[in-house]
């Protein structure tokens, strides 16, 4: 059973529930003052708060989708390959192989040229040699004969660290939103690129191009949106993408929009922060290059770096969120520029959490497709 089963989750709660049973009938018996008895007390306490604890912890999986299977909670990632056809021939399987599809279920039917279709697919940077897994959402009027030639926007979506891409469909719900937008003529119809920013797992890597590393800002920079227009109808150049992620995935989007502006018009960070981390989880990001390090800093490369000509949308909560004061500080700093364009969304509370993102995301998605052309 996977970690995110809720018969685990079930089976967690029955064994909680039975040990909490099991220390109120046996606690007399152990009540004695004599060595075996106190290891008894011991035990059956720490195991009945382990259990409790197992089940907290499941809960909060399920609900905000940290891991997606056991491996990936221990850090033996398996889903990470795409395999690559070096024959003879010299034929490759090319950048993007689709390995799946998920039909969105609305309760006017499932077909495709109705609701839009999610496609589970396997992406290899030409250039980079990262190789990740993602999904894509196709709007309906992809499958509708009549726009059978026309281009369409696109936008690439990142989780937080550690995340898992599913989430962004399941629990996040994008492309559902993105569908419900679209029929009431609040957006356009946009194809949704959603996957995890840990492009090295289990290694956060901060979307930087590590020196002698993984280079996942130039594979999300180019590699990424190449392999998505050599597979589907998507228009090319900055116009026709933006980028929107979360937490990490905020941070990264952010910076891929203010970095790359030739390639992206528009980026929005959801509970965003501004500067890369040093810690654990990251290693050695910049190998001593204060350069790469104060690249890294949003608000260091809006005061010093020329200012990129795109859109910028950050989110805060006044109450809840770590963020508030340094997103002011960077909406006032990149206001300076008069070149580079900043929208924000401030609540009045809300916390780090999937909850506050799907507040965010419909009024997130609106502007993002306001900023993006199909020509």
């Amino acid at each position: 059973m996977g970690l995110t089963s809720k018969k685990v989750l079930a089976l967690a709660v029955l064994f909680a529930v039975l040990l909490f049973v099991a220390t109120v009938w046996f606690w007399p018996r152990l009540a004695r003052r004599n060595w075996r008895a106190v290891s008894g007390r011991v035990a059956i306490l720490l195991a009945t708060q382990a259990a409790i604890f197992a089940c907290v912890g499941l809960a909060a999986n399920q609900a905000f989708g940290f891991y997606a299977s056991w491996a990936d909670l221990f850090g033996q990632e398996t889903d990470q390959g795409v395999v690559i056809d070096n024959s003879a021939n010299g034929g490759t399987s090319g950048p993007l192989q689709v390995v799946g599809t998920e039909r969105i279920q609305m309760s006017n039917g499932s077909r495709p040229q109705m609701t839009g279709q999610v496609q589970k697919v396997d992406i290899l940077g030409r250039t980079t040699h990262i190789a990740t897994p993602a999904y894509v959402y196709l709007p309906p009027e992809y499958f509708q004969p009549q726009y059978r030639t026309r281009t369409f926007p696109a936008a690439v979506v990142l989780t937080g660290y550690p995340g898992t891409a599913h989430a962004l469909v399941s629990k996040l719900q994008y492309p559902k939103t993105a569908l419900d937008l679209a029929r009431k003529g609040r957006m356009q119809p946009m194809i949704l690129v959603m996957l995890r920013p840990t492009l090295a797992p289990p290694r956060d890597t901060e979307c930087v191009d590590v020196p002698g590393g993984p280079q996942t800002e130039s594979f999300l920079a180019r590699d990424l949106t190449q392999a998505v227009q050599a597979h589907y109808r998507v228009g090319k150049g900055a116009g026709h993408w933006g980028i929107v992620g979360d937490s990490t995935g905020g941070y990264c989007a952010l910076k891929l929009a203010i970095h790359h502006p030739e390639t992206y018009a528009a980026g929005a960070g959801l509970s965003a922060y501004y500067k890369a981390p040093i810690d654990a989880t990251t290693g050695d990001l910049f190998h001593g290059n204060k350069d790469l390090q104060n690249r890294a800093d949003l608000l260091w490369s809006i005061k010093h770096l020329p200012a990129p000509d795109t859109s910028l949308l950050v989110t805060s909560s006044k109450v809840g969120e770590g963020n508030y004061k340094a997103t002011l500080k960077l909406i006032d700093a990149v206001k300076a520029t008069n070149k580079t364009r900043i929208s924000s969304i401030i609540l009045a509370s809300g916390g780090h959490n999937f909850n506050t993102w799907r507040r965010e995301i419909p009024p997130t998605l609106q502007w993002i497709s306001g900023r993006l052309t199909d020509r």
